[in-house]
């Protein structure tokens, strides 16, 4: 029991460590993504607007799972630190593109509806599997 109890305690910190840079790390990529956004994501989800609160789900989803990855396939806080920041760069760029190809789509987003919200939420999670497949090699 002792050597179960020895690694818990030398992996506990290091598993605190990773997980809070991750955090932090999706919690200003949500805050990225939300100031490049032409819609008020939470102004629109206090207003009841579900294509919005899909939407911006799919993006929390989306900038999280290669982040998840990232960590997942670093051996220290260091690669942590190089990776995560750029599976959120590729994520933002991903998500900037979509909607400029998907034109009209923040004005759809803003009127509620589910099915451009539904195709949104498709292509942001599409890119973070392969920018997660990417990055854990």
């Amino acid at each position: 029991m002792q050597p179960a109890i020895d690694a818990f305690l030398a992996g506990f910190p290091v598993l605190m460590l990773h997980s809070s840079v991750t955090i932090a790390m999706l919690v200003a990529g949500v805050l990225i993504y939300m100031r490049i956004t032409p819609w008020d994501e939470v102004k629109l989800i206090k207003a009841g607007n579900i294509a919005a609160a899909i939407s911006f789900g799919g993006a929390i989803i989306g900038l999280a799972l290669p982040l998840a990855f990232a960590m997942a396939a670093s051996v220290s806080i260091h690669e942590i630190l190089l990776w995560g920041p750029v599976t959120l760069f590729l994520q933002i760029i991903a998500y900037r593109l979509s909607d400029l190809i998907l034109r009209g789509l923040p004005t759809r987003i803003e009127n509620g509806e589910t099915a451009s919200a539904i195709m949104l939420v498709a292509i942001k999670l599409c890119v973070a599997m392969i920018n997660a497949a990417a990055v854990s090699g």
